[in-house]
């Protein structure tokens, strides 16, 4: 059920292509509901399954950059919208609400809210799938939207100067590292099946969507084992479900064709059978176990430690992506809220690997910045830019990797 967007989406380049893998932050108290969505959905879709919204937060922050969640206001779905439409650099990413059954005050509430959709848990009132190839054409379009925009209003060409700089330092970098590319590229196939590299979308300069690399510290199979669970729980060793009333199935078979099993219990209002009941409860804490074990490889955490899972945007600056010093490339949920006026000169300068406002909060000691203030100074940097800023910047970013934040 869409909310509002039936009047944009026949502007919408339908040649773009949409994301492959749509990557899908799902947060529901429900883990035999988690499981059906699984099954039906989990070759498209690659799913992270949460209880609890600060866990979900915490991975967006951390491993897992969602381009949907998909959130049940039995387990806070509307707080943590509330929370993403409030955060600075979340307040773009597509949020699907999901209820028990559609009504119209929830449809209202979910719009007032800004929710980008709401669906009930069977998915049988519109088409998510869809919905959510259209989420990807909608960035795109905003992309192509917003690089017409800057190139109207200003020039992007990287100056003959800064290209040179970043071909020669970073062309230098590449091959003194080489060896150590070569060396955490064999370790990382060595130890687990997949690609040396993940590539992530960004938006840099003049609006450019390009594939940001960084060396894989994450597991691939995870979902795959996720949906291999999936397809052997419950469901599959349920009866056909026109043999099974509604009202019946939380019962065992035994329950079910009038035994004498009397171990039924009621749990939150409504009657289950004891069996059922510790059944769901063991495949729960199995896949608890699992998703608990750290879903970063064993060479992937030494790689985030020491940065090292960061080289490979050398190649990046290499290619003409990015620069050495610039202003950072953006997700394009995040982007997209950098596209209005007072903002969008931010992509008319260079996108680099450390920029103006890294240097300048720490050189402040500054916690953290506005979305306002680092907009601010991604705008004088695009607008001021020179060897002598660039120049600074570098000499700064050193002492800065010296302290306890990332740049």
């Amino acid at each position: 059920m869409e909310l509002g967007h039936k009047s944009t989406v026949t502007f919408v380049d339908t040649k773009v292509p949409p994301a492959a893998l749509y990557r899908v932050a799902y947060l529901t108290k429900d883990f035999e509901q988690y499981l059906w969505f699984s099954a039906n959905y989990g070759s498209y879709l690659q799913i992270e399954y949460f209880e609890e919204k600060d866990d979900l937060l915490n991975a967006l922050q951390d491993y897992f950059p969602a381009d949907v969640i998909i959130a049940h206001v039995k387990s806070e779905g509307w707080a943590l919208l509330d929370i993403i439409r409030g955060n600075a650099g979340l307040g773009n990413l597509p949020f699907i609400i999901l209820v028990d059954k559609l009504s119209p005050a929830l449809v209202r509430n979910a719009k007032e809210k800004k929710a980008d959709d709401i669906f009930a848990t069977d998915f049988t009132d519109g088409d998510l799938l869809t919905r959510l190839h259209y989420f990807t054409k909608r960035q795109w379009y905003v992309a192509q939207k917003a690089s017409q925009k800057i190139q109207a209003i200003n020039h992007t060409e990287t100056p003959f100067w800064k290209r040179a700089i970043d071909v020669v330092s970073t062309g230098g970098a590449v091959i003194l590292l080489s060896p150590v590319f070569l060396l955490v590229a064999a370790a990382i196939r060595l130890d687990s099946k997949g690609p040396v590299f993940y590539k992530s979308k960004r938006v840099g300069s003049g609006y450019k969507i390009f594939d940001l690399y960084k060396f894989r510290t994450m597991r691939t199979d995870a979902d795959q084992m996720i949906r291999k669970m999936a397809a052997f729980n419950m469901y599959n060793n349920k009866p056909a479900e026109s043999a099974v009333k509604p009202e019946d199935a939380n019962l065992c078979e035994e329950c079910r064709s009038g035994g004498f099993c009397n171990r039924r219990l009621f749990l939150d209002g409504k009657e289950i059978c004891e069996k059922v009941f510790q059944n769901q409860k063991e495949q729960k804490a199995a896949f608890m176990k699992f998703q608990n074990d750290p879903r970063i490889t064993r060479i992937g955490k030494f790689l985030r430690n020491s940065s090292l899972d960061e080289l490979p945007q050398l190649i990046n600056i290499l290619k003409g992506d990015m620069s050495l010093v610039g202003n950072r490339p953006l997700p394009l949920y995040e982007a997209e809220k950098m596209t209005t006026d007072d903002k969008i000169l931010r992509f008319a300068g260079p996108a680099g690997l450390t920029g103006l406002w890294q240097v300048t909060k720490r050189g402040k000691g500054k916690a953290d910045m506005s979305e306002e203030e680092r907009a601010e100074l991604d705008i004088t940097y695009a607008k001021n830019f020179s060897f002598k800023m660039d120049m600074m910047i570098i000499l700064k970013t050193f002492p800065a990797l010296l302290q306890s934040e990332n740049v």
